[in-house]
């Protein structure tokens, strides 16, 4: 169920993706080479991946179903609701904190913030916003989305806390730039071979 649905939101943003990217790289490459910048392959694709990520959140809490539900401001109303473990819940209760992870490491990755409130006051002002926005185009404004979004947003900077620890205790010799680029290059040949269907997990 994951892969397809992840599937579905990228195959409905590739053209503007694919259009995106390429204005983005062209002009990040030739600044980089006309003020004699040093291309670091991961750290661009990090950023890289930072817009992308962007244009699938876009997509996917604009590009939904219209519903007519009444808004919920009552919180923890609708998390109560869905029985723990089933279909529903892990949609709009689990999916709802997954689609912010990401969102809560690049605030602190782009960022470099140790400190939980910023990550927290920038999650917040951008779930904020998406509400507001779905409730002005016909979908529904719920506070206990907000929370989730809040939550997810924090478990990513957890997460790169913890990346940033782990990094700290390697010896000097795996701190190199070329060890990133191949992880990074590892990582998105894992990814490509996932969504093509060559492994399952």
């Amino acid at each position: 169920m994951f892969r397809s649905t992840i599937i579905g939101i990228f195959n409905d943003i590739i053209p503007m993706m694919v259009i995106s990217l390429v204005i983005i790289v062209s002009v990040r490459l030739l600044y980089l080479i006309k003020n004699h910048q040093k291309i670091t392959f991961y750290k661009e694709f990090m950023m890289l991946a930072f817009i992308v990520y962007v244009m699938a959140l876009f997509r996917v809490v604009t590009f939904q179903d219209i519903s007519v539900q009444d808004m919920n401001i009552v919180p923890f109303k609708e998390i109560l609701r869905y029985e723990f473990g089933s279909k529903l819940f892990i949609r709009n209760v689990i999916g709802n904190m997954l689609m912010f992870i990401p969102y809560g490491f690049f605030v602190s990755y782009v960022l470099k913030e140790n400190k939980p409130y910023i990550p927290f006051v920038l999650t917040l002002l951008v779930s904020v916003t998406i509400e507001l926005t779905q409730y002005k185009i016909g979908r529904v404004f719920d506070v206990d989305d907000i929370f989730l979004n809040i939550l997810g947003g924090l478990i990513g900077y957890v997460i790169y806390l913890l990346l940033i620890k782990i990094h700290n205790k390697l010896p000097n010799s795996l701190k190199k730039t070329f060890i990133y680029n191949i992880i990074v290059a590892v990582v998105i040949l894992i990814i490509l071979l996932y969504f093509i269907g060559v492994f399952y997990v």
